[in-house]
């Protein structure tokens, strides 16, 4: 059971974790045993996320993200194996609370008649410059 907020909990049916050897640090222990964690979170089956959270957090998580909806996370930084599932978990729950922040739509506006002054007075400037550039007639 992993909390991401105090409303979102996410439950031990959509978490499986599995474990390998690791390719990191470890000595000759890191040939007996199997320290790195792949963290499988069933997102799209989730009943804790919105339909907006679940898209959102599709595109945060990538190529993270499997044809059957579920998000895999494979975490070896260190040679503990418990400490890999916390990594694991904990950054399973920050992308969901990335996703839970829904972007801030954009309203347009129209450029005031000072910036456009402005910018034609540049782009004169720029062509008179340009024009000065060629090659001079003698009288």
């Amino acid at each position: 059971m992993i909390r991401v907020t105090d409303d979102i909990i996410l439950q031990d049916w959509e978490l499986s974790e599995s474990f390998s050897r690791s390719s990191g640090p470890g000595g000759q222990n890191v040939n007996k045993v199997s320290t790195a964690v792949e963290l499988r979170f069933e997102a799209a089956r989730s009943p804790a996320l919105t339909q907006a959270v679940k898209t959102r957090l599709r595109r945060i998580a990538g190529r993270k993200w499997t044809l059957e909806g579920a998000i895999l996370l494979r975490v070896e930084d260190t040679r503990s194996q418990a400490r890999n599932r916390e990594i694991a978990a904990e950054r399973l729950a920050e992308m969901i609370r990335k996703a839970l922040v829904a972007p801030k739509r954009r309203i347009a506006t129209r450029p005031t008649l000072g910036s456009k002054k402005r910018r034609l007075d540049t782009k004169t400037k720029r062509g008179q410059v340009k024009s000065l550039r060629g090659r001079v007639q003698e009288d």
